[in-house]
């Protein structure tokens, strides 16, 4: 739709335009159409975006937006029924929907390179490393084999991957997650393209593997020259990389400025609206947990007419205008399209804090003459350890993996316990352990005072109604061929609870509970949207009444405004039921703003222990530390800062753990002492380190160690 012909499109600012220098990148007006058999969606709908040279523009908004839509069409990759129906993509002047096909293909193979979301998916199972990585080679550059090899070393050596002369001769399995998405960026950048997309790149890993990829892709940019579109629905991730941002929702693009000011004073009602749902947002602004803003209702269904600003239905300042008012991008360095913008802050204002009360000593006794309540769950000096077997037919024993090395912790009634830690620390398997999913090597698991692992049959069968697990993939946890009236009945069934008449006033209940229309109960799990599914496996794992609920990651692969309402659900459900969580996640923000106590954990052993508030704000451990230091934020001042404790590296084996501490091969601050294992020690706030950072200088003290 013109901007300049239509008289239902109303300019929301006048500002004038400055001049540009040529992007290297321009979409112009462009429309992308998937035909479905029930209609055609119309994906993206006058995206009007550019993207200079040497720049990192980000492209930010919900699942169904459009972002990753807009990234498929510049590449040529649409799904099957998928085309671009409208407008222009010029990239280095040159539009692509008028040249050959042939000479499509090499520009799209040679000059521009693409990071999908999930690496494992986008490799071949069946092909080495090295074949995939030097493919784009072969196919674009007619290289011979042997040079394709050498030139496929040399970019995984330049990645970052470890000892790159043998990862090329393995398959995808056998790598690590970030691994894997360091094979992804290799082959993008094998043939030195002068443009870089990467569609969600850091989505499925943990902090500390996220920034390590981020920063190689900021490194990678300057040493090649090239500009980047980074795609993501994180908005931290976007304002500590991008130089500018475009916010996208229903297909269109509704606000696009520089990084900095965006952050400072975002204009459009949804970028507003998705900065008020992040966790770092409702603690920032009230000093303490207030209840997340929750975006109301769901995105617009793309496949039907739809008549004035697109936000309207689930914006709080809607009006009658809105409804009926097409509001085209205005004018000037900061555009957006909205009738009733959030007034611009002033140029000088200061950069949004944290308003938080300080820090309480790490050891304070405060509390103690009060009797402590019976713990729901208590998991004393907790072992497990798992078989490795070899390769080859005989497959002999390889030894043991350590997954989980002497944990304990305790959980109170209507306490939430955080339990945090990067991927393969051993924290989804504390909490399989505790719902009694896998039985321990050693150690107790007391549930009201029971030990878990002694029981069999009927009392395993009967522990499981007062502990249920939620997981991260609600999906992949029900059954497809199941309805949501069987999915909710099965549990009340399986322990033989009330007649058909109960059954369905509980699975009634539930559903009031979860905030699910009595409608679901006839549809199948794909039917649902993410955050609908989550629901419903809260709803199931609510079935039974349990006192304690574990959630594994239950909102990792949620959008910000979906997960802002699972997590006011799980908290509004702890207050009015009394339930107590085990959350398990990798993501601290989320952690710190559900949980009463924190854990840390990594390579199977707890490194500090303590009240949320101390933990995160009082850091004493190097590894706690660098988990907040990994953390994106939206704050300006903090997530530009980078100086605080890094670690580098993989995760050791746990088939073959470092003696004593075993983040010592990591640590910034470790010495020959802490080869002997330090106790996990203090009163309230414990830490397992023999240099504890202090809680008022937590960063320069591993800066001081770092550099000594």
């Amino acid at each position: 739709m013109s901007e300049s012909t239509d008289p239902t499109v109303r300019h929301s600012s006048t500002a004038g335009q400055p001049a540009a220098a040529q992007p290297l990148l321009e979409l112009r007006d462009l429309d992308t159409d998937i035909a479905l058999r029930r209609g055609t969606v119309h994906a993206l709908d006058g995206v009007n975006l550019e993207v200079m040279p040497g720049e990192t523009l980000g492209v930010v908004g919900e699942s169904g937006s459009g972002k990753t839509m807009t990234a498929l069409s510049i590449m040529g990759l649409l799904p099957p029924g998928g085309r671009v129906s409208g407008g222009q993509i010029l990239f280095e002047g040159r539009d692509l929907r008028s040249l050959p096909a042939d000479e499509v293909r090499r520009i799209r193979g040679v000059r521009m390179g693409m990071v999908f979301q999930d690496p494992l998916t986008s490799l071949n199972p069946t092909m080495r490393i090295g074949v995939q990585v030097a493919e784009p080679l072969r196919v674009h550059e007619r290289v011979g084999r042997a040079e394709a090899r050498e030139r496929a070393i040399e970019i995984l050596r330049r990645v970052g991957m470890p000892r790159p002369d043998r990862i090329v001769d393995n398959y995808p399995h056998e790598l690590s997650g970030g691994m894997r998405q360091r094979v992804a960026i290799a082959m993008a950048l094998v043939c030195s393209p002068r443009l870089l997309i990467a569609d969600e790149p850091t989505t499925a890993l943990d902090v500390t593997t996220q920034r390590q990829i981020l920063e190689l892709i900021d490194d990678l940019r300057e040493e090649f020259g090239m500009a980047v579109i980074l795609v993501t629905h994180d908005l931290g991730v976007i304002a500590g990389r991008a130089d500018r941002v475009a916010v996208m929702y229903a297909g269109r693009v509704v606000e696009t400025a520089a990084t900095e000011q965006l952050f400072r004073s975002p204009r459009h009602r949804y970028t507003e609206a998705l900065m008020e749902a992040l966790p770092e947002s409702a603690i920032r602004e009230s000093g303490e947990h207030s209840r997340l803003y929750s975006i109301p209702g769901l995105p617009p269904d793309l496949s039907r007419p739809m008549a004035g600003c697109r936000f309207a239905p689930r914006c709080r300042h809607v009006t009658d205008e809105c409804r009926t008012t097409d509001v085209a991008l205005s004018i000037g360095e900061h555009r957006h399209a909205c009738l009733h913008p959030v007034p611009a802050a002033p140029a000088t204002l200061p950069p949004r804090v944290r308003v938080e009360p300080a820090p309480e000593p790490a050891d304070s006794t405060a509390g103690a003459d009060q009797p402590a309540a019976t713990p729901v769950l208590s998991v004393q000096a907790l072992v497990k350890n798992y078989a490795a077997h070899g390769r080859g037919l005989l497959r002999r024993s390889a030894g043991q993996v350590s997954a989980v090395a002497g944990v304990s912790f305790e959980v109170g009634p209507g306490e939430t316990f955080g339990l945090v830690g990067e991927s393969g620390c051993g924290k989804s398997t504390v909490g399989r352990l505790a719902v009694g999913l896998e039985r321990p090597t050693a150690g107790q698991i007391l549930l009201d005072g029971t030990d878990i692992a002694s029981l069999t049959g009927r009392e395993r069968r009967r522990m499981h109604r007062q502990v249920q697990l939620m997981f991260q993939d609600s999906y992949a946890a029900m059954n497809p061929r199941m309805r949501v009236d069987a999915i909710l009945a099965e549990p009340l069934e399986i322990q033989k609870v009330g007649d058909g008449a109960a059954r369905r006033a509980r699975i009634a209940t539930l559903l009031d509970q979860v905030g699910l229309s009595r409608r679901v109960l006839e549809r199948y799990p794909h039917e649902f949207s993410g955050g609908q599914l989550q629901r419903i496996g809260l709803a199931r794992s609510l079935a039974l009444q349990p006192r304690l609920i574990v959630g594994d990651e239950p909102v990792s692969a949620l959008d910000v405004s979906i997960q802002a309402q699972v997590l006011n659900l799980m908290r509004d459900l702890q207050r009015e039921l009394g339930l107590a969580y085990v959350f398990i996640s990798h993501d601290l923000s989320v952690v710190d703003y559900m949980a009463d106590r924190i854990g840390v954990m990594y390579l199977g052993k707890l490194v500090e222990v303590g009240p949320a508030r101390d933990v995160v704000r009082a850091a004493r451990h190097p590894y706690t530390q660098a988990l907040i230091d990994a953390v994106p934020s939206i704050t300006p001042n903090a997530a530009t800062a980078r100086d605080g404790v890094t670690i580098r590296g993989e995760l050791p084996s746990a088939l073959n753990p470092p003696t004593g501490c075993r983040f010592r091969t990591r640590c910034p601050l470790a010495q020959e002492i802490c080869a002997t294992e330090p106790p996990l020690a203090g009163n309230g706030h414990q830490v397992a380190c023999h240099f504890p950072l202090r809680p008022e200088s937590s960063k320069a003290s591993a800066r001081a160690g770092a550099a000594a």
